[in-house]
């Protein structure tokens, strides 16, 4: 029988979206005014208008960072849970049964507000460029985070996006730290550590064990654009150290050494949605079973090549069924 007071659970804190996805080119993402492989706050209206604008079909699938990285956790078989507000309408019980049915606890709160949603702009490159309406996920208040939701966690994880709710993110890390869970942070997007550096700074250096980053954001953070100095610099700012570079693989940094984690696969991409995500999934994934940190960037590595083979952050069963053989061997 599971003992369900251990702490092995990865806990996810994040915004419940729905990813509204669409493939198109270079020109109509400047008449849309998008940050190219940035993320911009829109309300609803803008994101119905822009929809209205694209020719081509758009697929519609559960998103949110922290949402990707903990149906990752779970689909690999860890124990996984993820908590954030969500609408009351059908996206919101299509949200919730998702979660569900990728093996992750729905820890959700409902708002009669609708579900946010994030419209992503796919250019033939496979950045995407994305417009986030929050909606109900804007509306999470710090009193609604109880401390039991915490009391079993190995690893809290949070997304860069919940800055933009300081009193949230502060209690959300707080109850965490006190849980004595270790903290992860995904800074999410170059845009917002730009926009939030003195704040992201202070949280860092008060809550943060794992600090996650892409070459753009870690450029906007440490301002070095060169990997070697910027996972130098990253390291001197948390326990553990993740410094993503795309197809050339990643850098993992902890107690004065640096790991280099060798890409996976061929390095084409149909979609990059969702790869800094699912490769998180793998890694913290791993970090929860107590594996090496080369090995836990191994299977990041693997999660985050094959949810580049497919449209949207969802890995298909087959997809899944290889990175387990991978792990196996």
């Amino acid at each position: 029988m599971v003992a369900l007071n251990r702490k092995d659970v990865v806990v996810g804190i994040g915004s419940a979206l729905v990813d509204i996805l669409i493939h198109t080119d270079d020109a109509f993402l400047r008449r849309t005014g998008a940050a190219k492989g940035g993320m911009t706050l829109v309300d609803k209206p803008f994101i119905e208008k822009t929809l209205a604008m694209a020719s081509n079909r758009s697929v519609i699938v559960p998103g949110g960072s922290a949402c990707n990285t903990i149906i990752g956790v779970g689909k690999l078989g860890g124990r996984a849970r993820f908590v954030g507000k969500c609408g009351q309408g059908r996206m919101g019980s299509f949200f919730e049964s998702d979660l569900k049915k990728n093996n992750v606890m729905a820890d959700l709160l409902k708002s009669p507000t609708p579900t946010g949603r994030v419209l992503s702009l796919i250019t033939p490159d496979a950045q995407r460029s994305m417009f986030t309406f929050l909606g109900a996920a804007s509306e999470t208040c710090p009193e609604e985070l109880a401390a039991c939701k915490f009391n079993d966690a190995a690893i809290v994880h949070v997304e860069g996006y919940l800055l933009f709710n300081k009193d949230l993110i502060r209690t959300a890390l707080a109850l965490a730290k006190a849980a004595g869970a270790m903290v992860s942070l995904d800074l999410a997007s170059y845009t917002i550590v730009a926009s939030a550096k003195p704040f992201l700074e202070e949280l860092i250096e008060k809550y943060v064990d794992i600090l996650i980053a892409n070459e753009d954001e870690a450029e906007a953070f440490t301002g070095y654009s060169d990997e070697g100095k910027a996972i130098q610099a990253l390291s001197e700012k948390a326990a553990i150290a993740v410094l993503k570079v795309g197809d050339r693989g990643s850098y993992i940094a902890s107690d004065a050494r640096i790991y280099r984690i060798a890409p996976h696969g061929n390095g084409n991409a149909m979609d990059t949605t969702g790869a800094g995500d699912l490769w998180a999934a793998g890694f913290l994934y791993g970090l929860s079973r107590g594996y090496s940190l080369e090995k836990c960037g191994a299977i990041g590595s693997s999660c985050g090549y094959e949810v580049c083979q497919v449209i949207g952050a969802s890995i298909p069963d087959e997809g899944w069924e290889r990175i387990k053989t991978n792990l196996e061997e």
